[in-house]
């Protein structure tokens, strides 16, 4: 029995623009082909054993011919496996989908088409250009720009000459249409469109990267020399409202260089908050979270639940693994009753919640330090503890609490390792420079620092700003000869991010 081939609109760049019926196909992919136009952030969404291909063509540079990811798609899927081809935009626009359809069809391959989102109304959508507007523009006209405008046989040829092009009314939108500007203005002009008409070039469109040139019609050829592809062309007196409705370009971190290195199991809070405020993010996780060698001295504490009186989580993998385990042993969040349960910061007690445990306490200062602030004043002599935490943590909260008396059970809830990094993938990773390097932790700093870098990435880290997430961390990287440029002040990911924030507002940041 054949497989299954999905053909996947990709969306224009940003990854958070794939549909929802996409993001579905990628999870259950056996197999993924992909576009250099498809943002490689989205193959996240794939399983661990999902196969990736990279079948990306560029102007010049071919990584595989059109008829090879054709028989690809057919070879793949007559091995009964569920295969995305996951295309840039949309795939019935201007993007060869309508081609790879008819040869699965040929072929006797099941396949079904997911709409994209596309490139020619998304990108001037995040460069701030309605296509149509009531009193601007009444239609809008997609183009190829692959051929050539100075070819009378061609269908681009053929639409330039059409009445509609001259038209205030309408607006045109030129796919790849960059090396062929020139001739394309040129013939508008001389089929009678107006000089002055407002023209913007959009490079890389809805990311992080994206460039803007406006100018006229009669210009705009001139100013357009430092645009490469790809790049959308917008002509029309719509792109005269960018002025105004500019928003992307606007947003507080757009265009920065953000590296992650939380773990990837934990980097979404992060990531997302960072590219919610336009930030180009990178992640280079130097984390790996597992599950403990063993998990019978948790279960043994968790059956003796009724020994201790405090149960107290430094971390939400704590939080996870504590409650995976009581779930495990039968037990549920009724066996808590009198249990007093302490949290370290709002994420640790927002993991509790959400399986409906109520947090008892929680410090003011989001650390080790604040937890034992937390317990002042109580009388601890004989009251027993249970703390769940990594297998290498700070020592400081049981060595405090057993001073005042007090019997502390510590269990490992899982450990930490480092991933490993070939020199060429950090250089992949991290050139060109990175605006600044986020750190979550004392581990992800350690970690970072003995990466295997090259002098190539040395030389591009040599700028980069370290933000750091409270002082805890901010020792470590000192310790470790590097500055810390950036301090939350309140110990979580929404202060960490606002302190990046804060960071670029200020002049000369």
């Amino acid at each position: 029995m054949p497989g299954k081939v999905y053909l996947v609109g990709a969306g224009p760049g940003d990854p958070g623009l794939l549909t929802l019926k996409g993001k579905a196909a990628l999870e259950r992919a056996d197999c993924v082909i992909y576009d250099f136009l498809a943002n490689e952030a989205l193959l996240r969404h794939t399983r661990a054993d999902c196969e990736k291909i990279y079948v990306g063509k560029r102007a010049g540079r071919h990584t595989m011919s059109q008829d090879r990811i054709n028989r690809l798609l057919i070879d793949k899927a007559r091995q009964g496996l569920c295969v995305v081809r996951l295309k840039g935009g949309d795939p019935f626009i201007f993007g060869r989908g309508g081609e790879e359809a008819m040869e699965l069809s040929l072929a006797g391959i099941p396949f079904e088409v997911v709409p994209g989102v596309s490139a020619g109304h998304a990108a001037p959508a995040y460069a701030g250009i309605p296509l149509t507007h009531r009193d601007l523009a009444s239609s809008a006209c997609f183009i190829t720009g692959h051929e050539e405008p100075s070819d009378p046989d061609s269908s681009l040829a053929t639409v330039l000459e059409g009445s509609s092009v001259t038209s205030k009314a309408e607006t045109l939108v030129f796919f790849m249409g960059a090396h062929t500007l020139s001739e394309t203005t040129a013939l508008l002009l001389k089929q009678g469109r107006d000089p002055s008409t407002p023209v913007a070039i959009i490079r890389w469109g809805t990311t992080p990267n994206q460039e803007v040139v406006t100018g006229t019609l009669a210009e705009v050829a001139s100013k357009s020399n430092s645009i490469r592809p790809p790049a959308l062309i917008v002509i029309g007196e719509v792109v005269k409202l960018r002025e105004k409705l500019r928003w992307f370009e606007d947003l507080p971190l757009f265009g920065k260089r953000i590296v992650i290195t939380r773990a990837r199991e934990q980097a979404s809070p992060l990531r997302e908050a960072l590219a919610e405020r336009g930030a180009e993010v990178v992640e280079v996780p130097t984390l790996e979270i597992h599950k403990p060698d063993s998990w019978e001295p948790f279960d043994d504490a968790i059956r003796r639940l009724e020994e201790f009186d405090f149960l107290l989580v430094t971390s939400v993998n704590g939080v996870r693994n504590f409650l995976y385990r009581l779930k495990a042993s039968g037990r549920d969040a009724r066996d808590l009753k009198g249990l007093e349960i302490g949290a370290i910061g709002p994420a640790t007690a927002k993991e509790f919640e959400s399986a409906g445990v109520r947090v008892d306490f929680m410090p003011n200062e989001y650390r080790a330090e604040g937890l034992l602030d937390a317990l002042e004043g109580r009388e601890l002599l004989g009251k027993a503890f249970l703390i769940p935490r990594a297998r290498v943590a700070r020592d400081l909260v049981p060595q405090v609490l057993r001073e005042r008396g007090a019997r502390v059970e510590v269990i490992e809830a899982y450990y930490t390792a480092a991933p490993e990094y070939k020199t060429e993938e950090l250089e992949a990773l991290l050139v060109p420079p990175p605006d600044m390097i986020t750190f979550t932790s004392s581990s992800t700093a350690i970690n970072f620092a003995r990466l295997p870098f090259s002098e190539k990435v040395r030389a591009s880290l040599k700028n980069a700003q370290n933000a750091s997430i409270g002082p805890i961390t901010s020792e470590t990287l000192r310790n470790l000869g590097m500055s810390v440029h950036v301090e939350a002040k309140v110990s979580t990911i929404p202060g960490l991010v606002q302190a990046i924030e804060d960071s670029f507002r200020t002049p000369g940041s």
